[in-house]
């Protein structure tokens, strides 16, 4: 039993140990593991802040390198500059290369002290290179004098190299203004010589023979065949018709220029001259302005100053040109084109994109406009100044009729196109006077019905000429056609009244009785009524034919007169209607038959 306790005793100490070495190798090892967590945040927080540094180095590596990039001169720099020739294009690289690294510098140099190591040699490179440049541009500039150069491809040559001026306008203002007055006065004097040289060679392809003051609308024929005037114009054409020289407004407005050597033989009207030389002005001045503004980097007020000091003695040589033929221009048609074709290229250069010739163009306005009015006037003048009494009474056109026809059609047909006030006021003007002689001149003729074929017959002309040439809604279309009819309707009556008087006035008194309830003054009408329908019967056929053989013989226009025969055979069957109601029934029974008469009336019927 003792043993027994011992033993356990034994068992139980030993049992106690090992608990005891157990906690302790436990507590020990707790005790491992926390050192080891605090080594594991330790090198955490370690690897953090390493890979922090290796992002910050490699975020400032990109841009450290590319500015040591950007401030490191090469060598390649320094003999691309120095050693090339301005016109290859390694050169051209390199001064692009160049000019970033001056502009880099000048605005790193307050950040960053490493710029004064290349300071130096940057500014040694720039003045070689803008050396280089400066002779290069002056060199191609002076190419321009050369006599037969072509300055449009040597402009064109030069605009592939417009970054060596740039180049030097913004690193030495300076010597870009000598480059660019150089280039100035060379073109100043190029296009002055061109033009002047070109302008007095084209006037000698004018028509040697000019409209006078002897040839205004309102001139008699005879006085252009007197004693002392000149032999009749050959080469014009007439003064007042158009024909086809309102080509420079259409198809040759952008036509090529005329070349004084090919068409010596061969003449033309002013206004031709005028589009030719105006359109060499457009061709040329905008190409110029285009280039100065790409090539000179100007805009705006800057670009038109220096492209009126390139264009002032030119555009004054021609306006002086104009000037001289205006101030002694009776051609009203050649101003009004010239007029117009001033309109047309202002349109064309705003079309290009180039307003620099607006003043140019209102200066030509208002060398044009004063004289074309006051030549218009005289025209005018010219028809409220005729004489009635000079001209042989002609129940045809009359000659002024048609040179007014002719003229208002060529203005008219114009104006469609550009509307101008101040044209359509003179158009008015004209008008009137001109309707005002057509009336002075119908009082010559003793009776009334040679003044209405008179009157016809000139209303007709102007009209059919409008009418062919322009719209039919013109203002002078409706004014000659209002008094087309209302003569028309008026010398139908006359006519009819020459061979049924005595119908027409008892039609007329009759239908006042029976509207006022007369019936006895009606009734006295029927011995008068019996005998009319007998003349009626026997006359009607010889009268139809010699009132429509009467009607076409005064109208040498076929249309016209079959027009108004048709009026009058219409207007005869009205009366007759009108005739058969107010007779007695006794009396409508020996009227002849409607059917008959509309069958003769219509064998007057022809188609023109």
């Amino acid at each position: 039993m003792i043993k027994l306790l011992h033993v356990i005793t034994f068992w139980r100490l030993h049992l106690m140990l090992f608990y005891y070495e157990m906690e302790s190798m436990l507590m020990c090892f707790q005790k491992d593991l926390g050192s080891i967590s605090s080594e594991i945040i330790s090198l955490q927080r370690k690897s953090v802040a390493m890979s922090q540094q290796l992002s910050n180095r490699q975020a400032i590596r990109g841009p450290l390198s590319q500015f040591i990039e950007d401030m490191t001169v090469s060598e390649a720099l320094i003999s691309g500059i120095m050693d090339c020739s301005v016109m290859d294009k390694e050169f051209l690289a390199q001064l692009q290369i160049l000019n970033y690294k001056i502009n880099f510098v000048r605005e790193q140099s307050t950040k960053a002290k490493s710029c004064i190591d290349v300071q130096d040699i940057l500014e040694k490179l720039k003045v070689k290179a803008m050396t280089k440049i400066r002779h290069y541009l002056l060199e191609q500039i002076y190419k321009f004098r050369k006599p037969m150069a072509n300055y449009q491809i040597l402009q064109n040559s030069m605009l592939k190299y417009k970054f060596f001026y740039e180049f030097i306008l913004v690193n030495k203002d300076d010597v870009a203004e000598e480059i660019c007055e150089e280039y100035v006065d060379t073109m100043s004097k190029i296009y002055c010589s061109y033009f002047k040289a070109y302008s007095s060679k084209l006037m000698k392809l004018q028509f040697e023979e000019k409209p006078t003051k002897d040839d205004l609308m309102g001139i008699e024929d005879t006085a252009r065949h007197s004693l002392f005037h000149k032999s009749t114009l050959k080469h014009r054409g007439t003064v007042f018709s158009i024909n086809t020289r309102d080509a420079v407004l259409t198809t040759e407005l952008e036509a090529s220029i005329i070349v004084p050597l090919t068409a010596s033989n061969i003449r033309y009207h002013y206004e031709a001259l005028f589009r030719s030389e105006q359109y060499a002005v457009v061709d040329n001045a905008c190409r110029e302005y285009l280039f100065l503004t790409e090539f000179f980097k100007v805009n705006g007020n800057e670009a038109m100053r220096i492209f009126n000091k390139v264009m002032e003695k030119t555009l004054n040589l021609v306006s002086k040109n104009l000037q001289s033929f205006v101030d002694d221009c009776y051609d009203t048609i050649a101003l009004f084109l010239c007029l117009n074709l001033v309109m047309r290229y202002q349109l064309t250069c705003h079309k290009r994109a180039v307003p620099a010739l607006d003043k140019y163009w209102d200066h030509l306005t208002k060398i044009i406009w004063p004289r074309f009015e006051y030549i218009f006037q005289l025209n005018i003048q010219s028809i409220r100044d005729c004489d009635p009494s000079k001209f042989n009474k002609e129940t045809g056109p009359h000659y002024i009729t048609r040179r007014y026809a002719e003229f208002s059609a060529a203005m008219v047909s114009i104006v469609e196109g550009f509307p101008c006030e101040g044209v359509t006021q003179l158009l008015a003007e004209l008008r009137e006077a001109v309707q005002c002689f057509l009336l002075r001149m119908a009082s010559i003729f003793p009776s009334r019905i040679n003044q209405l074929i008179f009157l016809i017959n000139n209303y007709d002309l102007v009209l059919s000429v409008l009418i062919e040439r322009t719209r039919d809604n013109s203002k002078e279309a409706e004014s000659f056609r209002e008094q087309l009819n209302a003569r028309s309707s008026e010398y139908v009556e006359a006519v009819l009244n020459q061979y049924f008087d005595g119908i027409i006035q008892l039609i007329k008194e009759s239908e006042n009785f029976i509207e006022k309830n007369q019936d006895e003054d009606l009734k006295r009408q029927e011995g008068k009524a019996l005998a009319l329908v007998q003349y009626f019967t026997d006359t009607w056929q010889r009268s139809l034919k010699n009132i429509n053989d009467e009607i076409l013989k005064s109208f040498p226009n076929l249309v016209i007169g079959n027009a108004l025969v048709q009026r009058a055979m219409t207007q005869l069957v009205q009366y007759y209607n009108r005739f058969h109601k107010i007779l007695p029934p006794n009396a409508r029974t020996k009227l002849t038959n409607i059917h008959h008469i509309m069958v003769e009336v219509k064998k007057y019927k022809t188609n023109y």
